[in-house]
Formats: structure tokens, C-alpha cells, sequence
């Protein structure tokens, strides 16, 4: 990353905030009163909060997208979602839940399941995240298995918020000494 790749927060949406009527211009007031573009933000919804009410879900997440906001599926494959549905709302990306990827690569049940969900996203045009990454091993299935993006203590513990600001100029420090020696 170097200094001019804007970073994308991701943050998760409680059921209530979710069915608030006035999620849409609450966020945008915040990301404004911040000076933030909104497709900075990416907003994490689960599956579950989805289908309480399939067709109101589908409508806030249409407002959503159409205001710039990244759209992300949480904690999927652990809800009863429609596939109808799912191929109706309008998101980037399903992010599988934790409990298919710890004990990857080696019960034969995850296995299956984890690439299914990767082919299934992959054929609607979606990214695919795995959450609750731990292991080199399961980095290097989820990598062969093209899922694009990964998180979990493999990478980092979470870090109280008032250090994410140092932890993330580190990040871009470390990223132009390594651009700058390659140069």
C-alpha cells in the first residue's frame, strides 16, 4: 500500500440500525461531518438481519449502494438465506463465517462448504472474505481456492481504537521505505 491507496473501514450494522428509517442520512451526515467519501465506508450486515424482512432489506441496501456505500454479507453460510434473495440484494461482497475456516484445511465438511460459498460468490460477481484466520495453512488453501481477501489473528489482534491511527501510519511508513529501497 503507499500513501495515495485510501483505506476502506468496515463496519458492522446492528439489527437496529439496520431497520432505523433514518440509517441512510445518519451515516451520510457522519461520513460528511468526517470528510469522508462514502465508498470509504463498508457497511457489514449479516444474513440473518436480511431476512427478517427480505423485501425492506433489499430496498435499504439499494439506498445504500446508490449513496456509494460498500456492501458487505456477514457471518455467511450461518443464517437460512434465500438464494433468490441473495442474488436480488445488491452487495460486493460475502464474508464466510469463522466457523467454516478454523479447522481448514482439514475437515473434509468445511472444505466443501468454504468452496462452495467462494464459487457461488464468485459466479454472482462478488468478493469473497474469510474471517477467523489463524494458520498459514489456511491462507494457503483460502489463496488456492481464490478467495481474495482474508482477516483474523493470523494478521493482527484488535487494537483499542485510539491506537488504529499509529497502527495504520505504520503501515503507510513501512510501505514507502519499502518503495523508496525499491526505487
Amino acid at each position: 500500500m503507499d500513501s495515495g491507496t485510501p483505506l476502506r473501514v468496515a463496519v458492522n450494522l446492528s439489527g437496529r440500525q439496520f431497520s432505523d428509517e433514518c440509517l441512510v442520512d445518519n451515516i451520510l451526515g457522519i461520513i460528511k461531518e468526517a470528510g469522508l467519501p462514502p465508498e470509504m465506508l463498508e457497511l457489514e450486515i449479516t444474513e440473518s438481519m436480511l431476512m427478517e424482512n427480505k423485501d425492506a432489506s433489499v430496498s435499504k441496501l439499494e439506498e445504500l449502494k446508490s449513496a456509494g456505500f460498500m456492501l458487505s454479507v456477514d457471518d455467511f453460510g450461518t443464517g437460512y438465506s434465500s438464494m433468490s434473495y441473495l442474488k436480488r440484494f445488491p452487495i460486493h461482497a460475502l464474508k464466510i463465517d469463522r466457523s467454516f475456516i478454523h479447522e481448514l484445511p482439514n475437515n473434509l465438511g468445511d472444505v466443501a462448504i468454504t468452496k462452495a460459498i467462494i464459487s457461488m460468490a464468485h459466479s454472482l460477481g462478488l468478493a469473497i472474505v474469510a474471517e477467523g484466520v489463524e494458520t498459514a495453512e489456511q491462507i494457503e488453501f483460502l489463496r488456492e481456492n481464490g478467495c481474495e481477501v482474508s482477516q483474523g489473528y493470523f494478521f493482527g489482534r484488535a487494537v483499542p481504537a485510539e491506537q488504529i491511527v499509529a497502527l495504520v501510519q505504520a503501515i503507510v511508513d513501512d510501505s514507502e521505505a519499502g518503495s523508496a529501497a525499491t526505487a
